[in-house]
């Protein structure tokens, strides 16, 4: 089933990707009442991370930045596969985002920009969210970034 919000998505160019699965002993999404919580989603593309390393160092700020945005689509997809249906978010509550960071880096929260930039483009007011944007000495696969977020749904 596809709504507004992939129609959304189709005018920028883009489609919900395949589920990432799970890399350990985890779901990707879970619902608890009206709310839908994702894994932390990393920046797959067809099961493959296109970039790996530090943001500062091996990868570019800009890069992380495009990163964080796949990773956001990544949690929509997460979000669709225990709801059917993205047109029954009501609002992005949370959003975290976790950047493998150089030692000197201090840009995360430009990077983890690119995931809240791909949710007000897509939800447009649904996707105004709180933030938390976190520097790390590294994360899974190598990953430069990773983005977890946490919806509210529309009532049954």
């Amino acid at each position: 089933m596809s709504g507004a919000v992939e129609a959304t998505l189709a005018e920028l160019g883009l489609s919900l990707p395949e589920v990432v699965p799970p890399l350990a002993s985890y779901q990707p999404a879970v619902r608890s009442g009206r709310y839908v919580y994702t894994s932390g989603q990393l920046p797959m593309v067809e099961g493959k991370l296109p970039l790996t390393g530090k943001v500062g160092a091996e990868v570019t700020p800009e890069d992380a930045k495009n990163l964080a945005r796949t990773c956001a689509l990544n949690a929509l997809a997460a979000v669709k596969s225990v709801t059917g249906d993205l047109d029954r978010i009501a609002r992005v509550v949370k959003v975290v985002g976790f950047v493998a960071s150089a030692p000197d880096f201090t840009g995360q929260p430009a990077v983890v920009n690119g995931a809240s930039e791909l949710l007000g483009q897509v939800l447009g007011d649904k996707g105004v969210h709180a933030r938390s944007a976190v520097g790390v000495a590294v994360l899974p696969l190598d990953a430069p970034v990773e983005v977890e977020i946490q919806v509210e749904l529309t009532e049954d």
